[in-house]
């Protein structure tokens, strides 16, 4: 196939330059948020498929915010349209390192005063024709305190059934 067949934004050069265009819309009207991507070596997964890992270390990079998609938006990403109530949506370059589900975003407070909040990336999609940029459907993290070292050990509880059996 030729180069020429497939259209004037499809080589490499105009799409860098399409890509480009992205990362100078983001300084103009994105805000800036710290990246986290799971590190290759360190990758462990829980019983219920939640990502357990180490992270790097936080990249600042440009993102535009959707906070509140539309049903439009949503059904266009080809996202369930009843998921817009809770989570919110990114646009982030599309050659950011090691970003797949399960990245973190560390987005600053909206409010003086504030503290940042932590969001892990639920679902990307991208467009197919020389994307400039990735949507990620992000979701809240939530501080978890539990200790899994407790979870292990029961030998000091009353309240296992299978320590006592009856004959």
């Amino acid at each position: 196939m030729e180069n020429n067949d497939t259209g004037l934004l499809l080589n490499k050069q105009n799409i860098q330059l399409h890509r480009n265009w992205f990362k100078e819309m983001t300084k103009l009207i994105g805000i800036i948020v710290g990246y986290r991507h799971p590190l290759p070596d360190d990758k462990d997964y829980n019983l219920y498929g939640e990502i357990k890992t180490a992270y790097s270390e936080p990249i600042k990079v440009g993102v535009v915010y959707d906070e509140h998609p539309s049903q439009w938006t949503m059904r266009k990403l080809g996202w369930a349209s009843e998921m817009d109530e809770n989570l919110s949506v990114i646009h982030v370059p599309y050659d950011l390192p090691g970003l797949e589900v399960g990245c973190l975003f560390i987005i600053p407070p909206g409010v003086d005063g504030g503290s940042p909040r932590t969001f892990r990336v639920v679902k990307m999609s991208t467009t197919a024709v020389y994307p400039a940029s990735v949507s990620c459907f992000i979701g809240p993290m939530m501080d978890d305190t539990f200790e899994e070292s407790l979870a292990k050990d029961f030998s000091k509880t009353n309240f296992n059934a299978i320590a006592e059996e009856e004959d």
